[in-house]
This record gives structure tokens, sequence and C-alpha cells, in this order.
């Protein structure tokens, strides 16, 4: 069967069908704005403004000092920090050092920190080192730092680029700038560093420039290869779609670590020459303060964020009317959401799609100048194929109207897998990168996700694999058996429920679970429900049909 393109009969007509992005190193985006609008305003951090040529500036001196640490091209450093300058100096200091960056959650405990890291082969890492509001935020690196071959660890204070009166003030917000032993210092490091004079030589094609983690069919980790032009690519097209310009205040409160903050808040805005206001954690005050104090006109969140702002009390308090030009990602957005906010804003807000190994975005509905479907996800952006593959035989292409495999080809598909081969052939097959979500597409061109993967669960955008839960759960004493399956939940979308046997004559409460997965467990990745069962319901071989599970809950 051969591909069809209703979608481009859909597209909008200020939006050309066919966009050639060159191929760049992906620190490009950073150094021909900064030569383009140098006074700008690149970042806007807690009061203080940081302009495109002093960003570009400190992040030559950070390729530098790591060039002098003896980093050489295509080894791993990681970037373990909150939404702080720090993250974007630290990120394209390593690529321009010729580097590959390994983003890390600051959410991330010991065990899934640890694994990451060796995984990933990391020898050099970049830490915060504070003690916020009771919240170490290098502990889990502490712990398991032993086990590590990190060759040097880089510690930075949340502090560190706040103006000056906050940052004597910010003791008395909660925040500890605890010194760590044997740790270097970033901000001492960046003066001691003259700029690199010439950032390393990469093929933007081949060379990978991130090892962006993410789950997979058997729930482990893994690192998604994404070359300098796969990155590159899709902050353009981003950027584009938005639209954005050099006359746009961008809100970063997406977790930059995370793929599709890192994209649609930090490098289409950077292409874009835009302004980005950095917010460490979302809370909702502080979001709609900053967008009508600082005239937010770009606003990428998930439906989570959305849908507080919309029900928050003191909505209505604040002039949200600046904003401009929305996407939704990493789970559905609801019909009455979208409208509600779009009520409240007069801007534009639109649901797209993307994965991890897509850069990460596929799909869009169009913001400006198109149609916009309901409950679709819209269309595929420019460069990129989407078609329909039948599940029982995945070389078979399905018609208009049929339900199958979604799968996506274009620029922004990564290379494969770090170091799993047998991963990698199982989603990229003939060209096409095979999603996993079961999808259709209408008459013109627009998809709709019927279903998500089968098992994974999805908290308010990020992404929860049951087995990684269940792995934990399994190492309590009093646990038998167990299974973690996604329950509904009003605000996230889901939140992860576990169902849990107890050993012959134990008995626990349900806070007991609770308090043992967060010892060892994201926040997000803590089940909020734990239902104790006398028996898990399990197919002939033995495997628990976590169908079975959902529906309960969805009847009780």
């Amino acid at each position: 069967m051969q591909l069809e393109r209703p979608w481009l009969r859909a597209w909008p007509e200020q939006m050309p069908k066919t966009v050639k992005v060159e191929r760049k190193p992906l620190y490009s985006l950073l150094t021909e704005s900064a030569s383009r609008y140098p006074s700008r305003t690149c970042i806007h951090y807690q009061g203080r403004d940081m302009s495109y040529s002093e960003v570009d500036e400190l992040s030559s001196r950070f390729a530098s000092a790591l060039k002098g640490l003896g980093i050489q091209k295509g080894d791993r450093v990681a970037v373990f920090l909150p939404n702080i300058p720090q993250f974007v100096i630290a990120y394209f200091g390593i690529l321009k050092a010729g580097g590959i960056v390994v983003t890390c959650s600051p959410l991330y405990k010991e065990r899934e920190l640890e694994h990451q890291l060796k995984d990933s082969g990391s020898n050099v890492i970049v830490a915060a080192r504070d003690v916020v509001k009771g919240n170490d935020l290098y502990a889990s690196l502490e712990v398991c730092r032993g086990r590590l071959e990190l060759k040097h660890v880089i510690t930075t204070s949340v502090t560190d680029y706040l103006p000056g009166l906050k940052r004597r003030l910010a003791s008395l917000a909660g925040v500890k700038n605890v010194q760590r032993r044997d740790t270097l210092d970033f901000v001492e490091l960046l003066k001691s560093s003259e700029p690199i004079e010439r950032p390393a030589a990469v093929d933007p094609v081949e060379d990978v420039a991130l090892l962006q983690y993410t789950g997979g069919t058997t729930g482990v980790s893994k690192g998604a290869m994404l070359t300098h032009y796969n990155i590159y690519s899709n902050a353009v097209y981003v950027a584009m779609i938005l639209p954005i310009s050099e006359d746009d205040v961008s809100l970063a409160v997406l977790p930059l670590y995370h793929i599709y903050g890192m994209t649609a808040t930090m490098n289409a805005p950077l292409y874009a020459g835009s302004k980005i206001v950095l917010l460490p954690s979302f809370h909702v005050d502080e979001v709609m303060e900053t967008i009508q104090k600082k005239g937010i006109t770009a606003f990428c969140a998930v439906p989570a964020m959305y849908v507080a702002i919309i029900n928050s009390p003191k909505v209505k308090q604040f002039d949200l009317r600046t904003v401009r030009a929305c996407i939704s990602g990493g789970a559905a957005l609801p019909v009455a959401v979208r409208k509600k906010f779009i009520e409240l804003t007069g801007g534009t807000l639109v649901e797209g799609y993307g994965l991890t190994e897509a850069s990460p975005v596929t799909h869009c509905n169009p913001p400006r100048g198109g149609l916009v479907k309901d409950g679709s996800i819209g269309i595929p952006i420019p460069e990129t194929d989407a078609a329909i593959f039948d599940l029982d035989n995945p070389d078979k292409m399905l018609p208009v109207g049929e339900v199958g495999e979604l799968a996506v080809r274009g620029p922004q598909v990564m290379k494969g897998y770090w170091n799993r081969e047998d991963e990698t052939a199982s989603v990229l097959r003939n060209g096409w990168l095979y999603t996993g979500d079961i999808a259709r597409m209408d008459e013109d061109g627009y998809f709709y996700i019927v279903d998500r993967k089968k098992d994974m669960i999805n908290v308010g955008g990020l992404k929860v694999y049951p087995r990684e839960v269940e792995e934990v759960l399994f190492q309590h004493p009093k646990v038998k058996e167990a299974a973690a399956i996604g329950a509904p939940d009003e605000f996230r979308g889901e939140v992860v429920k576990a169902f849990v046997v107890l050993k012959e004559g134990a008995s626990a409460e349900e806070n007991e679970i609770i308090d043992f997965c967060s010892e060892r467990l994201a926040k997000y990745k803590v089940p909020r429900k734990v239902e104790f069962v006398g028996e898990l319901p399990k197919t002939l071989v033995g495997k628990v049909l976590r169908r079975r599970l959902r529906e309960s809950t969805q009847q009780s």
C-alpha cells in the first residue's frame, strides 16, 4: 500500500508543506541566536536577566572547563538539575565540548539515578547541592556515588544566579547552600576557564547529542540516542508551528530534563531568539502571577497544568490574556479544559503528540490558521510521515479509519537505544519508528490515539512503567505478590495504584506500603492507592491480567 499524505491538505496556508532544515550542530541554536541578538534577554530567572551573549559565553567557559577535565568527543556528562540557568549553560557547554548530554530527573532516588549513570557510562555529573525546604537535592547522588565510576562531580546552588538581594534572603526561604565533599564548584570552574575558542566539530546527522532515558517494553529505563540534527530539526519545527519569534516570552515550567520541556520550552525558544522565563517547579499561583507580570506569550505544558489553572479559585485575580500560543502534550487533553483555557486567555491551545524516541514532537493540531479537531493529536509536523500498521502483520499499512499501531518517520527519529540492539530492532523497522500506541487516521489526515501502550501509567505526562514499581513492592518483606496499574485521577490523568498480596500471616496498612515506596521511587511513581487482595487475576501461564485490575478499579 502506497503512503498517502492527506494531512498536506490540512496544512495552514502560511505553513510550507515542505520545510528542509539545514543540518547543524545542536549548539547552533544558542550560538546563532547569540550572534543575532547578543543583548536580548535569553533567560529570566527569579528577577535576573541573562542576555544571549552572556549565556553563550558561560556555556563556552563550561565547555573549556570540561575539556580541561579530560572530556573528549563522545564522553557522557550527566546533568542532575532543576530548571535553573545552570541547566542551560551546562547543556550547551557539554555539546560545545563534544560531549553527550545525559539528563537526570532531580526527582530520582538512589536506585533510579544509579542505573542511569551506570548504563550511560557517565564519568562527570553536574548536580545541585542544596537542601530546599527540607528536600536534599544531592541526597540520591551522595548515597550511590561510591558505586559509580564518576571522575568528577561538579556542584552548583539554585541561588548562584539569583539577584544579590534574593541570594542573601534565600536561607529565609528555606534554601541551604550546602558544600559537598570532593566536588568542584560550577561557578568557580567558569570563572577560571576562558571560553572555548571553537566548539567541537560534529556530524549533525550521525553524532549523538543526547541520551534521553525512557521506559520500554520491559520497563527497564534505556537511553534513546538522539543526534544533533534530531533535536535541532524538531526545535525548528516546533518554533515554526507555534509560531514564536524573538518578540515572544516563553514560560519554561515543564522540567527541562524531560524531552518535551527541553524541546518546547528551551530549544525552540532559543532558536527563535525568545526570552525564556525559568520556573524551577509548578505552583499554580506562581505560574499565573508570572504570566501576568512577565507578559508570557508562549506556554507549553501538560494537561494537569492547564487543569490546575482553570480550576484555581484565584484565576480571575490574574490577567492571563498575554498568552497566545500553547501546545498540550504528554497526555490526552480534555476538550472542556481546552475550551475553558482559551476562554480565560484568548489565546490558542492545541493538542500535540510525541515520544522520547522522536525528540519528541511528531504531530500537532495547527495552532494558527488551520483546522483543530477535538480529541485528535493533529497532523504530522513538516517532513514527518505517519501511518497505521496492522497489529497482527506489522508490515501491512492500514487504510483510513482502521485501527492499528501508529508508526512515524522523519528527521527527529532516534538512531536507536544505547547498547540495546534487540530493543532497537523491535521499534525501528524498515525506516519506521513503531510507537506502541494504538491509533487511527481520518480522511483529513488527523490522527487519534485509541489506546496507549498496554501497561504504561501516565502521571501528568510522566511515564511510569508497572514493572519498576512492582520491583520495589516485591522488596517489602511482607509482600508476596504485587501489581501496579494506572487509576483515573481528575488532576493528573492517572496515578499509580498497587494491588498487593501479603505473605501468609502478615498484616500491613496502606501507608506502610506507600512510605516504603516513597524511599525508593520518584514521587510521581509512588502508589497513591494500595488495595490488599487475596490473589491477583492471572492467565494460565501465570501472567497477571492487568486489564481485570483496571476494570475493577473503574467499577469501584
